[in-house]
């Protein structure tokens, strides 16, 4: 008995073991995957094949990575809203150029779509504080132009691009006018537990009951529900309760977070929303109420009166 005992412990623990060792070898291919399986790093097709009006601008970070970035716009002259957004951990901007094409149509908006480093045709590898550093660029980029409503700016994120978003609109409360989350978690140390449930023991965020030992081995924790409490824009939480890959409770700890300090937040829930699909299940709710947010939040400046 003492020997099955002695046997099995020290089976779970050589599992665990294993498992802590994979996960720092591999923590950065498993948060950021610019390569779909079976896809190769390049763009499948420009904003040129939708017939969108877009330039492609090249940036460099405040390390010097080099970055790739489309600005897409409904017309030449549009000073509509500015969306500056921020995909998923998986796959490049083209493929969300489908979903971009009908928030230019619904939203009468400027789309500017950054490639985080690593991705896309941008140099570099991916990691947290390189990131935070590409969507500042991003953004101090659209702050310095002479097309746009530089007072119009608002960043969207979907999962990982919401945890970027809520870093930058925390940090610029002076260059960002509001912030949209979409099925965004509350940390990569939560996740850690939901991808592997092993880890939940040993990983996890703030409001976690974990004992939080490994903590220290993950590199890109994102604590998005630390920088959500900060942000004083309003913020716009898109929630889809099928959700299959971030429980759709992140998304309400993240609201109540917010909400706790910042009373210019509203929560929308999508019952029939998945991951990558809510804005695509939802549908026309979705995007008015989408609408109805940038129009309370980031409306049109009201054109001087005449005195005709």
């Amino acid at each position: 008995m003492v020997t099955y005992v002695g046997a099995l412990f020290y089976g779970v623990g050589g599992i665990v073991v294993a498992g802590v060792a994979l996960l720092v070898a591999f923590q950065e291919k498993i948060v950021y995957v610019p390569v779909l399986p079976g896809l190769s790093k390049s763009y499948p097709i420009t904003p040129a094949r939708l017939n969108l009006i877009y330039e492609d601008v090249w940036l460099r970070s405040s390390d010097g990575t080099r970055l790739h970035s489309w600005f897409i716009k409904m017309f030449p002259e549009c000073r509509g809203p500015t969306i500056l957004f921020f995909q998923e951990n998986a796959g490049n901007i083209a493929h969300r150029l489908e979903m971009v094409r009908i928030m230019i149509q619904r939203l009468k908006c400027n789309v500017f779509m950054l490639s985080y480093r690593g991705y896309g045709e941008s140099d570099g590898y991916p990691s947290q504080h390189g990131i935070i550093k590409d969507a500042q660029a991003a953004l101090d980029h659209l702050s310095q132009r002479t097309d746009i409503d530089t007072s119009r700016v608002v960043v969207f994120g979907r999962s990982l691009g919401g945890a970027v978003g809520a870093v930058l609109t925390k940090n610029n409360p002076e260059k960002v006018s509001a912030l949209i989350l979409e099925n965004t978690f509350t940390s990569i140390l939560d996740m850690a537990g939901v991808l592997l449930p092993f880890l939940k023991w040993f990983i996890g965020g703030s409001g976690s009951k974990s004992l939080k030992l490994l903590n220290f081995v993950v590199r890109s924790p994102w604590n998005t529900i630390d920088a959500i409490g900060e942000v004083k824009q309003p913020v716009l939480f898109l929630s889809g309760l099928q959700d299959e890959m971030v429980p759709p409770f992140h998304m309400k700890m993240l609201y109540a977070k917010a909400a706790a300090r910042n009373s210019r937040c509203s929560f929308v829930e999508f019952p029939s929303g998945m991951h990558m699909d809510t804005w695509l299940s939802g549908g026309d709710v979705y995007w008015k109420t989408v609408m109805q947010f940038l129009v309370k939040h980031a409306p049109e400046e009201r054109k001087q009166d005449t005195g005709r």
